[in-house]
């Protein structure tokens, strides 16, 4: 293992400090780990949080600053913050209107997030928590019960982060991070493995010639292992199983603030269909070069085109990774244009920003 790290156990710690040191216009937090926007809370403003394990950046606290988030909580490598960080977190932005969580559905992820949302409750502050669950490779993996969230993750912290921004209430903020979920839809694919440093090997073996698709962000087998082909043909098998993928209806757990206790609604996701405006996301998985996504973005706007679905707007870079995993995710979001204006709004964070 060759890492440009001083101790193990000081993974998570240290790049915080370089944050702190970086990037004045962010408060960080070490005892517990956070990260928010300097001038939180803002009166008047719904707080926006989100977070997950470490390994995976800029997400998300590369995307806290105006116009996205307020907070972040990010755990050791590849592991579910704890509930004191959300909670702690929760409370040094919550201005009066409320916190809104933004969780990506893997279990530990879940649970840590529905015991800081109780927790806020009782005392007293408003707070909704919304999940992300956009995965179309597979099914209840090894981490999760139902679809992993992943790439829809960033594009609805953007939506909704501007919204709040605008003035948009706490009801209003998670109906639209609802929407933008239903909307959204990823795959992804691995070429290699990642090294975990607490382990210090890599998390899984891939030959030489194979890769696995529909690979999860923390490297969570996917639908199969085969014969590494070209980039055009891996661009193709992922644009179409999310294109085609069909309705998906499941069960979420919210937390109702109104009744003051959790609640389970019934969502369906939303087909694409011909003459969709979409917003596209080629990511690297963390080990690929920029010219290699711009590879299977031309193949991936080619089948949108022969599709007529239209990518009105787009993002190819290193988003949400897995550390130096080589390989790539592709996420289409249908677009209304509520949430294309709150795409555009001006944003200023460490990893994303645009007019200002």
């Amino acid at each position: 293992m060759k890492k440009l790290i001083n101790a193990i156990e000081n993974v998570v710690r240290d790049p915080l400090m370089g944050m702190a040191a970086a990037h004045p216009e962010l408060k960080v937090s070490i005892d517990p780990h956070y990260i928010v926007r300097a001038d939180a809370p803002i009166p008047g403003k719904v707080a926006v949080v989100s977070g997950g394990g470490s390994g995976h950046e800029p997400l998300h606290g590369g995307f806290v600053g105006v116009g996205m988030l307020d907070g972040a909580c990010p755990g050791e490598v590849f592991t579910s913050p704890t509930p004191d960080q959300m909670y702690a977190c929760g409370q040094a932005v919550n201005s009066g209107a409320g916190v809104l969580f933004l969780v990506k559905n893997y279990t530990g992820d879940v649970l840590s997030f529905e015991t800081a949302a109780e927790l806020l409750h009782f005392d007293g502050v408003p707070v909704q928590n919304i999940l992300v669950d956009d995965d179309v490779a597979v099914k209840d993996s090894l981490y999760t019960a139902g679809r992993r969230g992943v790439g829809t993750t960033v594009i609805m912290e953007k939506i909704v982060g501007a919204a709040a921004e605008a003035g948009y209430d706490l009801d209003q903020c998670a109906d639209l991070a609802r929407k933008v979920n239903q909307y959204g839809r990823s795959m992804g694919v691995a070429l290699t493995s990642c090294t975990v440093p607490a382990a210090g090997k890599p998390s899984f073996e891939l030959g030489d010639d194979e890769m696995e698709i529909g690979i999860g962000i923390h490297g969570e087998p996917g639908q199969k292992r085969m014969p590494v082909v070209s980039a055009d043909e891996i661009a193709t098998m992922l644009a179409n199983e999310i294109l085609d993928d069909p309705p998906y209806t499941r069960t979420v757990h919210e937390w109702d603030r109104q009744a003051g206790e959790w609640v389970d609604r019934e969502l369906t996701d939303a087909p694409f269909a011909a003459g969709d405006d979409v917003i596209a996301l080629v990511n690297s998985m963390g080990g690929t070069p920029l010219s290699e996504l711009y590879t299977i973005y031309a193949k991936l706007a080619q089948i949108c085109q022969d599709r007529q679905i239209n990518i009105v707007r787009n993002l190819v870079g290193p988003y949400i990774t897995s550390l130096e995993m080589q390989g790539c995710s592709i996420t289409l979001v249908k677009v209304d244009d509520e949430m294309l204006g709150f795409w555009d709004a001006s944003v200023r964070t460490p990893a994303l920003r645009w007019g200002m």
